[in-house]
């Protein structure tokens, strides 16, 4: 699988991106470069898919799949296409708080550390539904950076379509996430219709 290992800080940088959706609370003192041309219709909209790729970690072949469902799906494309990315099991796992970044999350999915409704499960980009129970299993509720994981996001608020009981280190799905419930939709870090039109071509 390809990696990226260009740092955080400095995509978020090109990409115009507060590190804060990342899970990160740094700044840089770098001064963002100015452009000095115009940016393209097509930049600004393969711009919106590269931030939707770096955010949530997805490479282009899986991406492109996302919409492939997202059109197949009644409503919004583009508002459907961010709710199969917001409802990747690694991303529900950072909402909860359980990891501080979703890189972190994803780490902590594939080493078999979260269940879903009791069963581990040790897959990603496995998609929850209404009603699922996403927990931590219970031989691993003591390590260090799970724990650290919920002492760094105990001032962060957990999305409405979820719920989550810190004590249990669960969380339950209580609905399909709305666009008013995505804050990177809300706050306008992305704007999907973009993405929409860039596929579209």
């Amino acid at each position: 699988m390809a990696v990226d290992r260009t740092p955080v800080l400095k995509r978020c940088r090109a990409l115009g991106i507060d590190p804060v959706v990342m899970g990160y609370n740094k700044t840089s003192n770098r001064q963002p470069r100015r452009r000095r041309r115009q940016e393209s219709e097509y930049g600004h909209q393969l711009r919106e898919k590269q931030k939707a790729k770096f955010i949530y970690g997805v490479l282009e072949d899986q991406f492109r799949g996302y919409y492939d469902k997202a059109l197949k799906v009644e409503g919004v494309t583009g508002d459907n296409l961010m709710v199969l990315l917001e409802s990747r099991l690694d991303n529900v796992v950072f909402r909860l708080g359980f990891a501080r970044t979703r890189k972190e999350a994803r780490q902590t999915v594939r080493h078999g550390h979260i269940t879903v409704n009791g069963k581990r499960v040790d897959i990603p980009s496995f998609q929850v539904k209404v009603g699922d129970v996403v927990a931590v299993a219970p031989k691993y509720k003591d390590l260090l950076p799970i724990q650290e994981s919920i002492i760094a996001s105990a001032h962060v608020a957990v999305p409405a379509w979820l719920e989550v009981d810190i004590e249990k280190l669960s969380g339950s799905v209580l609905s399909t996430p709305s666009r008013d419930q995505i804050d990177i939709l809300t706050d306008g870090t992305i704007e999907p219709q973009l993405i929409v039109e860039l596929y579209s071509k």
